[in-house]
């Protein structure tokens, strides 16, 4: 993939495998990847009403994460916390909704190339990026991407993706971070150790890439969030 020189490809899970899932028994709570980035909460969704309009009546929420990778995960876990805690299937609604309102995103990617061969970045800004060797620090806002920071280098990136962590006025000790890598493990867990050296979280929680998270990170990208 790396040396394709052209337009990467992706698709959405289809409503069929979301229908299949949905036939198995109990509540279902679905979590997806930002319907701004993806056609995979609309795939959700047809398969719900495909459910209830073959099947019968069920209780099905999709969840619309506004966030990819590592950040579904951190979504995931939180509903299976409300669950653990007796929360009936309304307070988990309204709760989940409000984390995910306040959950935090960010990436450093170490390249840039499928984002430009798929219009999501700046061609002209990318190369200049490059020739200048500037790493940008993303995030996600309302769904959709953006930049947050920019620095010379990796190394300074990411100390400058920890700054902007320490000074993010939530309460660390009430969330899990999590942390999504491509290919570079051990980049994930030197992150970790210096995040947890400035602030503490309640638990870390680090996934390798795969799928479309891989094809847009690509190898030694690192997304966080929390």
């Amino acid at each position: 993939m790396e040396n394709c020189k052209s337009k990467v490809q992706t698709s959405a899970p289809s409503p069929k495998l979301f229908l299949d899932a949905y036939k198995k028994e109990g509540d279902v709570f679905v979590v997806t990847l930002s319907s701004k980035l993806s056609g995979t909460y609309n795939s959700a969704l047809l398969a719900k009403q495909m459910y209830l309009d073959e099947i019968g009546e069920k209780f099905i929420h999709i969840i619309d994460s506004l966030s990819a990778c590592v950040g579904e995960t951190v979504v995931a876990l939180r509903v299976n916390e409300y669950i653990k805690n007796n929360f009936n299937n309304s307070e988990i609604i309204a709760s989940i909704n409000k984390f995910i309102s306040e959950m935090r995103t960010m990436f450093v990617l170490e390249k840039l190339d499928n984002l430009v061969k798929n219009g999501r970045i700046n061609p002209y800004m990318a190369k200049i990026a490059a020739l200048l060797s500037i790493k940008v620090i993303g995030g996600a806002k309302d769904g959709e991407i953006v930049m947050v920071d920019k620095a010379r280098g990796y190394k300074k990136a990411i100390a400058r993706l920890i700054e902007i962590i320490q000074k993010d006025n939530i309460n660390f000790e009430e969330r899990i971070l999590g942390i999504t890598h491509v290919q570079c493990l051990e980049r994930a867990i030197n992150i970790k150790n210096e995040i947890l050296k400035k602030v503490t979280f309640k638990g870390v929680v680090i996934c390798e890439a795969r799928g479309i998270a891989s094809t847009y990170a690509q190898k030694g990208g690192l997304v966080l969030s929390y």
